[in-house]
């Protein structure tokens, strides 16, 4: 079996040219409509003390080696949420951070160890306003790339129409037919034993060993997620506050959070909050998602004591991640992500 030419060599980069040119316009084009809407682009260390506390997501680890040869450990970011909420809590109002972020144990058609992240924030505005600003970015990144669909293994998901609105316990009831809330109390913890039986009862696999999280993402990947953005971009809000980990409760319903996701072509896009500003509470979530990264991984991240005590004095905002490349790769009909990518990463 031959091996394809490395992504450096003449051919294969002049095949992949138009690609990462159209990549350059849309950022281009992204960038001028923060500046219009008055955001100012801020520039996040990539090295951390904390890379971001979820169960789920694994770091690149270094160290840090001072002067007299004391080390401390460090890690490259996977997100500059907590420097972004460091800035609100000093003043801004209206940021956005655009570069790269760094994930292990990822790699696959939509996944690579390096990515871009673009991360946006507005405080004293509510979440619904960023679902506002997924859609003038589908339809800008389309119209800059000359697409008018996006497509993606068969999925296709016009990006100029109007979005559907999707709560996540709506979705599990018309796709697996479980009635999600039934298993989440008021104060918003969760019954594993009766999601587990839920799951069974539709015919679902189950494992004995298996968290009501570990349920509640199975649900999602295999029954949930490939329906998503057919047709039209899909908004799935009201995630369950045990997995909303940054997001503050809902006013309507305490058992569900101001979180949704973006979806396109069955492609998750964005992933935005109404950014919990409870510093106490926001401890609490994360030692128990360290604990269960524990359970699970055999390790855990430092809590950023920094990001704690400024979230104590951050103002009430509304904040968002959306996958750069992810959005290329559907604007401009590529099939994995290292096709919109300038540089790919070497490795397994």
């Amino acid at each position: 079996m031959t091996e394809a030419s490395p992504w450096w060599t003449p051919d294969v980069h002049a095949d992949r040219r138009p690609r990462l040119m159209l990549r350059n316009g849309i950022a281009a084009s992204l960038r001028d409509w923060f500046a219009a809407h008055d955001f100012v682009e801020v520039e996040t260390a990539a090295l951390q003390v904390s890379p971001g506390n979820e169960a789920h997501l694994a770091a690149f680890a270094t160290e840090a080696i001072g002067p007299d040869g004391a080390r401390a450990p460090l890690y490259l970011h996977t997100s500059p949420e907590f420097a972004c909420k460091k800035l609100l809590a000093a003043g801004e109002t209206r940021i956005f951070s655009f570069g790269p972020v760094y994930r292990n144990r990822e790699r696959g058609p939509l996944h690579h160890p390096e990515f871009t992240m673009l991360e946006w924030y507005r405080v004293g505005e509510d979440y619904e306003s960023l679902m506002l600003d997924c859609a003038a970015f589908l339809a800008l990144a389309a119209t800059r790339a000359g697409a008018t669909l996006f497509s993606f293994r068969g999925r296709d998901c016009d990006p100029f129409a109007e979005q559907e609105r999707l709560t996540v316990a709506d979705a599990f009831t018309r796709y697996s037919g479980i009635d999600l809330l039934a298993t989440v109390a008021a104060d918003g913890t969760t019954d594993r034993d009766a999601l587990y039986a839920a799951l069974t009862k539709a015919g679902l696999r189950t494992a004995p060993d298996d968290s009501w999280a570990d349920l509640f993402s199975r649900v999602m990947v295999e029954k949930i997620e490939p329906f998503l953005g057919q047709g039209r971009a899909t908004i799935l809000c009201e995630y369950p506050l045990a997995e909303a980990a940054l997001a503050r409760p809902s006013p309507r319903d305490p058992r569900v959070a101001e979180r949704f996701e973006l979806y396109c072509c069955g492609v998750e896009l964005a992933n935005g909050f109404g950014e919990l500003t409870d510093a106490e509470e926001q401890r609490r979530r994360f030692v128990i998602e360290m604990d269960d990264k524990q359970r699970i991984y055999g390790e855990r991240y430092l809590l950023d004591e920094d990001f704690l005590a400024a979230l104590a004095i951050m103002p009430p905002a509304s904040g968002i991640a959306l996958g750069f490349d992810r959005l290329v790769m559907l604007a401009t009909g590529a099939q994995k992500i290292e096709d919109v990518i300038w540089t790919p990463v070497a490795g397994l």
